[in-house]
């Protein structure tokens, strides 16, 4: 049999059918996760050529909000616009490329660059140049201000998130998203990625800091093998055993359970997504959206963990939870949020020290790509074979447009 042979079945379990040839397939070097230059390219080559995950909708949930970030050595910066557009520019001033804007806040109608003061509108056009003819003289000619807008980063917003495209090139979001969202509406209802409601409180997002490369972490969330060692509380109410692979291809890959209880705990049951399934209450799934979002779909909360990458080893997991409505966000369900809170907030911590171990571990020469089972790890291995292939295909882009 060859590798482009269909695979043949050799085992059927809750997690669906193995596939023996994934064993064969090539796994990530070590390069991929330990060389800050390769780190560098894959943000000017995969990344950039699909949509990546930078912000949440509610880092900039007000007109006129600003929030920096660094994006994989990039300085990019969220504003929200006058008529409520979510935009990302370049964080940086076209004058001597001082950094505009340090902290998040609130920029009012303009973002003015701490240096000379000169100020962009939050559509990215420069507006004032103050004394730039001379003292008490703002304009000057022979310079017009048009030619000097802020540099746009193409962006678009959805499932609570904002959404950069570096390249430019991509289909439009809804279209690359497409996989995903039909499948989730079909289980929680048409409208269920419009309807829902960010949690501001304290109990609505956490933040972990993860010395690892951040596809070590896509890849520990997307399957379930390493649960009942890693999670054993987890374990206890959500079993490996009712757990089932899950590919959408070609975008992402994960897991999903069929023992979710909306009802555990004393708390009050939260409002649950008006159009979810009736007959699959207890399925949750998970998925990682690749190349660095994970997100996590139940009948009564959502969440979004946005991996920002610092450095080739270094890692910022924000986590956002959504819900279904705003009744959810009310005091008599606040109780039911901290619990979820402290409940996936001891998950993602247990994981915590796996990620930063094959971090180390990818230091040594005895291993350089390792192995994929062929059931435990398809979801694992569609990720590689996804990254090989983005990273394989933009350089043939580049050496053919080079040799042209």
């Amino acid at each position: 049999m060859t590798t482009s042979d269909p695979p043949t079945p050799i085992a059927i379990s809750p997690h669906g059918v193995a596939d023996p040839n994934i064993s064969r397939d090539p796994a990530l070097p070590n390069a991929a996760y330990v060389d800050a230059t390769e780190w560098q390219h894959e943000r000017d080559t995969v990344m950039a050529n699909t949509w990546a995950g930078l912000g949440f909708s509610a880092d900039i949930a007000s007109a006129g909000a600003v929030c920096p970030v660094n994006f994989m050595g990039l300085p990019l910066l969220m504003v929200r616009d006058q008529n409520g557009c979510a935009r990302v520019f370049h964080n940086v001033c076209r004058h001597r490329g001082m950094q505009l804007v340090a902290e998040a806040g609130e920029a009012g109608l303009m973002v003015r660059c701490p240096y000379h003061k000169w100020g962009y509108d939050l559509t990215g056009q420069l507006r004032v140049t103050p004394n730039v003819g001379g003292m008490g003289v703002h304009e000057i000619a022979g310079f017009n201000c048009a030619d000097h807008a802020l540099t746009a980063v193409r962006s678009e917003e959805a499932l609570g998130m904002v959404f950069i495209n570096l390249s430019g090139d991509s289909p439009p979001l809804d279209e690359h998203l497409a996989p995903l969202l039909q499948r989730w509406r079909a289980l929680a209802g048409e409208s269920f990625d419009r309807d829902l409601q960010a949690d501001t409180s304290e109990f609505g997002a956490m933040t972990l800091e993860v010395k690892c490369n951040f596809k070590l972490a896509v890849e520990n969330y997307c399957e379930s093998y390493h649960l009942p060692f890693v999670h054993p509380d987890l374990n206890t109410y959500s079993p490996l055993d009712a757990h089932y692979n899950l590919i959408v291809d070609p975008l992402a890959s994960g897991q999903g359970t069929r023992t979710y209880d909306l009802t555990r705990g004393a708390e009050d049951p939260l409002p649950a997504f008006a159009g979810w399934d009736g007959d699959r209450l207890k399925t949750a799934e998970y998925l990682s959206l690749y190349p660095n979002v994970l997100l996590g779909i139940q009948a009564d909360h959502f969440f979004a963990i946005l991996l920002i990458p610092e450095a080739h080893n270094l890692t910022r997991e924000r986590l956002q939870f959504m819900y279904a409505s705003d009744a959810a966000l009310t005091e008599q369900h606040r109780s039911r949020r901290q619990s979820l809170h402290e409940a996936w907030n001891l998950v993602f911590s247990e994981d915590v020290s796996v990620v930063e171990g094959m971090q180390q571990g990818r230091a040594s020469p005895a291993f350089d790509g390792g192995l994929f089972t062929p059931l435990m790890d398809v979801p694992t291995h569609h990720f590689h074979q996804w990254f090989i292939k983005a990273s394989l295909g933009q350089a043939a882009s580049l050496q053919q447009k080079q040799s042209s």
